[in-house]
Order: structure tokens, then sequence, then C-alpha cells
């Protein structure tokens, strides 16, 4: 009889709220199983958050003493000097300044939990969002051919097998090209609606013009008939932990919004102990063109939403903080120069912040030169002098103990640049 892993390999099992049906009864079982105290090791989780869109990370980290950006974006140009009538960057080290709306990062970063990863990009200078995402999302920025994501191979390479099917979750309403690859993950959208679907394989590709006997029908596989023939219990397999009623700890208060209740849902199964240890989850609204504004308006309203969600999933977290590293990323940064409509471009560097006890945090890493046009790439853009693959090799190698550099990121033989401890 094939293996639940096997089975789920074969599959490319994924689960979200789509209203399909219910959850098989392998799965289910391995949900009760909750009950029984200690019976999945508490393990290091990583938290992956993409801001899809493109960040203007010169915005959110500005270097205020530049005089050149202060020139190319004579309405976007933010200071950190108090007694203005505008609200002043947070001087975070003298050099650069944080966005005031995201001041609930200032405490975290004063305590060395959160470090910033300015000038971080992809080597490979497209400014499409689809291709770039798809570059970082697969860790492969010059081959478009890769099957697998990077986070799916990071789960490969932690060395044991899943004891539970919680093990690489996207709180997304599909998968994430992240998680593609052989390894287990689901996609759930809403932890109170939880259903199932299958992407990945030929078997799979029709899933949405048929229902899952048919397709449980045309396999050879025991497992899947056995399983397609019994009742869909979509419930069950999250009532053990009381997903209805789930109250933040320590009173967290999560905004509203996409990456606010995704997070908020990550929390909850982290302190449940169903296994966690990759998680992803998604924020929009980052492409800037138009009317992007200072302290107010589009960029700030999204820089608020992230920032409060994240802080209020690490208030959340409570005791669980010392397993948990949360990781963001862009596809790309925007132009250094502002544009006709009030908005920056597609560019190619920006930054990125990771959260964690195991970060040395407190400091803006990498390297951002003076912004003149001679230092600028191709005339317009901040360089990207961090391989992002640099550091998400980092934050995987450190937090969750892989070592396998080659694997993680084929064709990449950079170095790490020191942004976590141990």
């Amino acid at each position: 009889m094939t293996s639940r892993r096997g089975f789920l390999k074969a599959g490319g099992l994924a689960l979200f709220g789509i209203g399909l049906g219910g959850v098989p009864t392998f799965v289910a079982k391995a949900a009760e199983m909750v009950k029984a105290p200690g019976l999945f090791q508490r393990r290091k989780t990583l938290v992956c958050i993409f801001q899809r869109g493109a960040m203007d990370g010169l915005m959110a980290v500005t270097p205020f003493n530049d005089e050149y950006l202060k020139v190319a974006r004579p309405t976007l140009f933010m200071s950190a000097a108090k007694g203005s009538s505008n609200k002043p960057l947070i001087d975070l080290d003298g050099r650069f300044g944080l966005h005031p709306s995201m001041s609930a990062f200032e405490s975290v970063f004063r305590d060395g939990r959160l470090a910033i990863v300015h000038g971080i990009g992809s080597p490979n200078n497209s400014r499409s969002h689809f291709d770039a995402q798809d570059y970082m999302e697969s860790g492969t920025p010059f081959n478009k051919g890769t099957a697998s994501g990077w986070l799916n191979r990071a789960v490969g390479l932690l060395g044991h097998d899943a004891a539970t099917p919680f093990q690489a979750v996207s709180l997304t309403s599909s998968l994430p090209r992240s998680f593609y690859g052989d390894e287990p993950a689901l996609a759930i959208n809403n932890l109170q609606d939880f259903t199932l679907s299958m992407r990945g394989n030929p078997m799979a590709a029709n899933m949405a013009a048929k229902s899952f006997e048919e397709l449980y029908d045309q396999t050879s596989s025991d497992l899947l008939k056995e399983t397609g023939k019994e009742s869909f219990e979509a419930t069950k397999m999250l009532k053990q932990i009381d997903v209805k009623n789930y109250k933040p700890a320590n009173n967290a208060q999560y905004p509203n919004s996409s990456v606010g209740n995704a997070l908020k849902q990550i929390a909850q199964l982290i302190k449940s102990d169903v296994g966690l240890e990759v998680a992803f989850a998604e924020s929009g609204g980052w492409d800037t063109h138009f009317n992007q504004g200072t302290e107010n308006g589009i960029f700030a309203r999204n820089v608020n939403d992230l920032s409060e969600s994240i802080m209020a999933f690490w208030t959340d977290l409570g005791t669980y903080q010392d397993d948990v590293t949360l990781m963001t990323m862009t596809e790309f940064g925007r132009t250094v120069h502002q544009n006709g409509t009030g908005g920056t471009d597609h560019g190619r560097a920006s930054c990125n912040f990771i959260l964690g006890n195991d970060v040395f945090g407190g400091k803006v890493h990498g390297l951002v030169d003076a912004l003149a046009n001679e230092n600028l790439e191709d005339g317009r853009d901040l360089k990207v002098t961090t391989d992002f693959r640099s550091v998400f090799s980092e934050v995987a190698d450190r937090h969750l103990n892989i070592h396998k550099d080659n694997i993680l990121f084929p064709d990449w033989k950079g170095n790490h640049i020191g942004m976590m401890r141990g």
C-alpha cells in the first residue's frame, strides 16, 4: 500500500477553501492525533511573507542623508528631521530612517531582534512581476524550467519525514510557487473553511472539472481509492484546536487584512503544536506607479498593515518566539527617481525584514552606495548588492539547520552576509 507521504507526492496535495468538499480520512486521522499530548515534537518554524508588486525599499527604509535621493524625489522624499509639519522618519542609525507608518517595528529593531537587509534583490534584471516572482520563489533566477520552489526543497532538507500534514502550510487561496515540488504542502485560505483540491501532475490536471470520487476511481493506488470512497469530513481536522474560538495571547491586535488574518492563523497553528515548520503568507498592493504618497497614501497604508500584522503575530506567539523566524521578500524595488504621476516604476533592489530571537538585529545590513546617477543600475535603479539567495539560505541554514545550499539554491555559490546569530 502506498504511504501517506507517497500519496501526497503523487497527488501534489493542496488544501484550501474553495467549497469543493472535505478532507480525506487519512488527513483527518492525522489531525485527530493532535489530541495526544506531545505527539508532535516542537520544532523550529520559518514564516515567509511575499510582498507582491515590488515594495519601494527606498521609502520603507530611507537613506535620508542622501542628497541625490532628495533631488530625485521632490515630492516623495521623507526626512528624519523633527519639528517639521510632516511626520519624520524613525532614525535607525544616523543614516537610515524607517517609514513612520512602520513604527511598530521600532521596539524590536532597538532590541536587536529585527534585522533589515538593504540592496537585496535578484541577479536577474527582469522587471517583469511574473518572471521576477517566479525566479525568487523557485530560487533559480536564471532557470525558468525549475519545477520545484525553494521552500519545498527546504522541507525536503529538514532531515525527517512529516509526522503531520501541517509541516508546510501556505495561508493563501492557492499553492504558491515557493511550495511547488515533491514534498507535501497545504494551501489553506481559511482554517474555518478547510477543503481539498489537487495540483501538480497529469492525474490531477482536470480536478476542477471532475469530482474527487472520479479522480480516485482513475488511480490504481489502494490508499487513494480507499480514501476517496470514504466520506470527506472537513471539520474534523481542525476541531481539536478550536479554530473558531481562537483568542490571540497577550492582547495582540491583528489588522483585519489579508496578511493580518493569515498571520493570525499561522500563529494558531504554531501554538497548537501540529508540527508546522514552514509557513507562507502574502501581502499585495505594492505596485505603486501612481500617487504613492508619503506619510499618508497607499504606501503608508501598506507598510502600516504589514508591520502591525507582523508585530501582532510576534506578540501573540509569546513563549513560542524562540522557535520562530519571520522573513519578508519582494520581487524587486522601485526606481530612484519618482515618475510624473507621483509614483515610482519597476526598479531593481529593495530591502527586506527578518524578525527572530536568533537574528543579528538592530542593524541595516547590506551595501547602499550614494544614489548619484553614476552609481545606479542602468542609470535609474538602486543596485542589487546582496543576492536574495545569500539571505534566504542563511535564514534556512541558521534557523532550520539546513546546510545544503547547493540543493536549496542550485548554481549559487555565494556567501552569507552575517545577519543571523550562531
